[in-house]
C-alpha cells in the first residue's frame, strides 16, 4: 500500500533509471538506484499491477560500485548517477537496457527469425572518448540548498525541484567552467544578491549558462537574470576575464528572462563583452554556436556518433539526402562533402540561420536548410530524397509526420538517430507497419555517469509491404 516502507535489492535497471525490486512476488519500480544495491524505499504510487516507490536510503552499495565518488556532492546531486560504477560496467548496463527495449519493439513489429527471435544486427555500444570533463555546455541554477540558506549555484538535488547544490568541483565539465562558476557565485554572495523564487516569482538571479568548445577552447558566458533588479555587472565581467583559464572567454552576455517557466530563454540579450557566439570544430568542419543553438554537449563523443552515422549511411555519391530535424545542420554538413545534395529541415529558425552560416563558412555549396515544421515543410520540397536522416527531439517523430514521411518518399533506406530509446522503440513499431525493417543498431554513450545514451538505427524498406506483419500487442 502507499506509504509502506520496504527493503530489497535492485535486480535490474530499465531505461532510463527504473530499478526493479521484487517484494513478496511483486515487482516494485524504484528510481535513482544502481543494480545490486540494497535499498530502503517507500511505496508512493500504485495503479493496477504497477507499483512505484521513492528511494529513501541505500543500505548496502552495489558490487558494481568499485570507485570512490569524484565530486563532493555525490550522490545527492542529480547531475550524474553512476560515477562510482566502473565505466565498462556503465556501458554494459546501457547496452543491455537498449537491447531489451529494441528486441521487444522489433518483435512487436514482426521482424523475427525462424526461432521467433528479433532478427537484426546489434553492434553493441561505443563509449565516450573521455569519461569526465566531457560536457561543452552546462546550465547552472541559482538557489539555496535548504530553505533560506546561503546562495548556491550549481545543480538540483536528485529528485528536487527547488534545492540547488553548489557544483564547485563537478567532474562532468572542464575545470574552466568550475572556475567561472566559483567566481560568479562569490561575486553575488558578497553583494547579497537575490535569486529568483519559482513560487513567488520574485528575485534576480536565475541561471549561469556556460559553453566551452572542446576543440577550440572558446568560452561563452551567459548570465541569466530577471529584470526585477539592476546591478553593475562590468566588475564581474572583468573578474571572469582575469581568471587563469586554459581556454579563452570570447563573449559575456547578460540575458534577461522574465518568463514564469523555469527554462533558460531570452526576452532581451545584452553583450557585455566580446561576441554572442563561439566556434567549435568537428571532423574537420567549423561550427558557429550561439547561446541557444542545439549542439551535441559532448564534442568528442559527437565525432564518434557522426562517424557512426556516416558509416551507416554508406555510399552517398550522386545521392540526395534529407536531414529532417537538422538542428544547426551538423549531420547535413558532415554528409554533404560526399553527397550530391543535402537538404535540412528544422523548426527552430535560429538554428536554421546558424546552419546556413556554418555551411557557407565550410564552403559547402550543395547544402541547404529550410525553416519550419517537418510535417508541413516536406510538402513544399520539390526534390525527392534517395536517403533520409531522422534526428528528432527527445519525444521522437510526430505520429502524423511518420506515415507522411514514409508514404511521400518510400526511401529504400533511412537512418534514425535517437536520444531517447523509449521514443525510438515506439517509432520502430510504426515503421514496421509500413514495411521497414531494422538492419542494424549501434549505441553511442555521449553522457558517461548519467542514464542517457544515443542510438543509431539503419532502416531498410522491404521490396513490398508485408501484409502478414503481426503486431503481437493486437
Amino acid at each position: 500500500k502507499k506509504g509502506e516502507v520496504y527493503e530489497g535489492i535492485i535486480e535490474q535497471i530499465d531505461f532510463p533509471n527504473k530499478g526493479k525490486v521484487v517484494v513478496d512476488g511483486q515487482t516494485v519500480i524504484v528510481k535513482n538506484g544502481m543494480p545490486g544495491q540494497k535499498v530502503r524505499f517507500m511505496i508512493n504510487k500504485k495503479r493496477g499491477g504497477r507499483v512505484e516507490a521513492r528511494l529513501l536510503e541505500v543500505l548496502e552499495p552495489s558490487p558494481l560500485e568499485t570507485r570512490k565518488p569524484v565530486c563532493s556532492i555525490f550522490p545527492q546531486c542529480g547531475g550524474c548517477m553512476y560515477q562510482t560504477m566502473d565505466y565498462s560496467h556503465q556501458l554494459e548496463m546501457k547496452q543491455e537496457q537498449i537491447r531489451r527495449l529494441l528486441d521487444t519493439a522489433i518483435k512487436n513489429g514482426g521482424q523475427v527469425d525462424e526461432n521467433g527471435n528479433p532478427d537484426y544486427v546489434f553492434e553493441g555500444i561505443k563509449g565516450s572518448p573521455t569519461e569526465f570533463c566531457y560536457r561543452n555546455k552546462m546550465e547552472f541554477s541559482f538557489g539555496d540548498a535548504e530553505k533560506d540558506g546561503p546562495l548556491t549555484l550549481g545543480l538540483h538535488k536528485k529528485g528536487s525541484t527547488y534545492d540547488v547544490l553548489t557544483a564547485s568541483d563537478c567532474k562532468l565539465v572542464h575545470e574552466d567552467l568550475t572556475k567561472i562558476l566559483t567566481c560568479v557565485l562569490a561575486y553575488f554572495k558578497e553583494r547579497n544578491a537575490s535569486y529568483y523564487h519559482k513560487i513567488s516569482h520574485e528575485g534576480y538571479l536565475r541561471h549561469l549558462l556556460v559553453r566551452r568548445a572542446e576543440n577550440t577552447g572558446e568560452i561563452l558566458v551567459n548570465l541569466v537574470t530577471t529584470s526585477q533588479e539592476e546591478w553593475d555587472l562590468m566588475p564581474l565581467v572583468q573578474e571572469v576575464l582575469g581568471l587563469p583559464l586554459e581556454g579563452k572567454v570570447v563573449g559575456f552576455l547578460h540575458i534577461i528572462n522574465d518568463s514564469l517557466a523555469d527554462v533558460v530563454k531570452s526576452d532581451e540579450t545584452k553583450v557585455l563583452y566580446g561576441q554572442d557566439y563561439f566556434y567549435e570544430e568537428l571532423l574537420g568542419l567549423k561550427f558557429k554556436i550561439t547561446p541557444f543553438s542545439f549542439f551535441q554537449t559532448n564534442s568528442r563523443g559527437a565525432e564518434v556518433l557522426y562517424s557512426t552515422a556516416r558509416e551507416f549511411v554508406g555510399e552517398t555519391k550522386d545521392r540526395t539526402i534529407f536531414d529532417l530535424y537538422s538542428g544547426t545542420g551538423t549531420i547535413a554538413q558532415i554528409l554533404a562533402p560526399v553527397a550530391k545534395e543535402v537538404i535540412g529541415v528544422e523548426i527552430v529558425e535560429e538554428a536554421v540561420t546558424a546552419a546556413k552560416e556554418n555551411a557557407e563558412a565550410n564552403g559547402l555549396t550543395n547544402c541547404s536548410f529550410l525553416a519550419g515544421d517537418v510535417l508541413k515543410v516536406i510538402d513544399e520540397i520539390e526534390e525527392k530524397p534517395d536517403f533520409i536522416v531522422l534526428d528528432p527531439p527527445r519525444e521522437g517523430i510526430h505520429p502524423k509526420a511518420l506515415p507522411k514521411i514514409v508514404d511521400l518518399y518510400r526511401c529504400e533506406k533511412m537512418l534514425y538517430i535517437s536520444c531517447k530509446p523509449t521514443s525510438l522503440a515506439r517509432d520502430l513499431v510504426e515503421f514496421a507497419k509500413y514495411g521497414y525493417r531494422v538492419e542494424k543498431v549501434c549505441c553511442v554513450d555521449m553522457f558517461p555517469g548519467t542514464v542517457h545514451v544515443e542510438t543509431v538505427v539503419l532502416l531498410s524498406q522491404l521490396k513490398q509491404k508485408p501484409d502478414d506483419y503481426i503486431n503481437v500487442n493486437n
